[in-house]
């Protein structure tokens, strides 16, 4: 059976539900951190996760959703979801938020990063060209901008859609005003952005961009398989490595006993899209990725940060 095949849409288009951060809170908590340890900010942190687990029903049902669609697709969760599942799934999610200070802030112990792949990266440096890194909302994305840049000597722009945690990403502003990554809004692209990232790309930079989230104006998608279902994935990161004419990579960042393990992987030496197969070729290297991204959600299910119903509307939206 498939498990999305009853739900019904209870939850809205992810850049619809507003942005929850308590910035007094999370400073807060951030202080304890730093002055007394991981232990007494965990303590904290439980009875205001709880708050919020109680207080939005619709984050509860997509996590409980999702996890569901991880176990009956693999079995990741050793028994069928629950409460307590849910419930550990928003821990994790306010966990990695202090990951990401703690990684923007310097004050991550970077030794605890085991990296997979990285050589992929280097030798795509050493050629002279860069390459697009498509990316998900799963696990601490901000300790990859960080590893890569200040660790590994490589120059990254990331297309974000800020104005959707504006907030938060004040907080992680404040904490590395000097950051060397360049942020991009993604609705701000145009024919003068894209001649940008192509210089970036024939300078050797990078740039990432999610392949997770459709966008809620004018985004084209595909319809693929995602753990059993069939779910809408935004076309994007292959139209722009179409364009760019580079590499297309894929990047993950998800904890790994006490530190994370950061994976690169390379999905495709080029992406062509055939003239009169258009359409079909963008669905399958969405499809790809897709098949790339269950693995690692598979492996670590806690460390997937996409609270709404993400199989709604799969028949809708595809590209043209």
């Amino acid at each position: 059976m498939n498990p999305s095949a009853s739900s019904s849409r209870w939850s809205p288009h992810w850049a619809d539900i507003a942005e929850s951060t308590c910035v007094w809170g999370i400073w807060s908590l951030y202080a304890v951190n730093r002055l007394f340890g991981r232990a007494l900010f965990r303590v904290l942190l439980y009875p205001v996760v709880i708050y919020y687990w109680l207080a939005r029903p619709a984050a509860r049902r997509a996590s409980l959703d999702f996890l569901r669609h991880v176990h009956r697709y693999s079995g990741a969760c050793g028994a069928e979801p629950g409460l307590r599942h849910s419930l550990r799934h928003l821990m994790s999610f306010a966990e990695t938020l202090l990951d990401k200070m703690l990684a923007i802030g310097g004050r991550y112990h970077f030794n605890a990063v085991r990296r997979e792949g990285a050589e992929l990266m280097a030798r795509q440096r050493d050629s002279g060209r860069g390459a697009v890194i498509v990316t998900a909302h799963m696990g601490c994305l901000e300790l990859c901008r960080v590893v890569s840049t200040h660790k590994a000597g490589l120059r990254v722009n990331v297309l974000v859609h800020t104005m959707h945690a504006e907030r938060f990403n004040r907080i992680l502003a404040r904490l590395d005003p000097q950051s060397v990554v360049q942020l991009i809004q993604v609705t701000e692209i145009t024919p003068a952005t894209a001649l940008m990232l192509q210089q970036k790309i024939e300078a050797g930079e990078f740039v990432a961009i999610a392949g997770d989230r459709v966008p809620l104006e004018g985004g084209r998608s595909v319809t693929v398989s995602f753990l059993g279902a069939p779910a809408r994935m935004p076309i994007g990161p292959y139209a722009l490595a179409a364009l760019l004419r580079c590499p297309l990579l894929a990047m993950s960042c998800v904890r790994a006993g006490d530190g994370h393990l950061l994976r690169f992987a390379k999905l495709a030496d080029a992406i062509v899209l055939p003239r009169g197969a258009r359409q079909q070729a963008l669905t399958d290297h969405a499809q790809a990725y897709a098949d790339w991204l269950a693995m690692q959600v598979c492996a670590a299910p806690y460390e997937w940060f996409n609270f709404y119903d993400f199989w709604s509307d799969a028949g809708d939206g595809d590209a043209h």
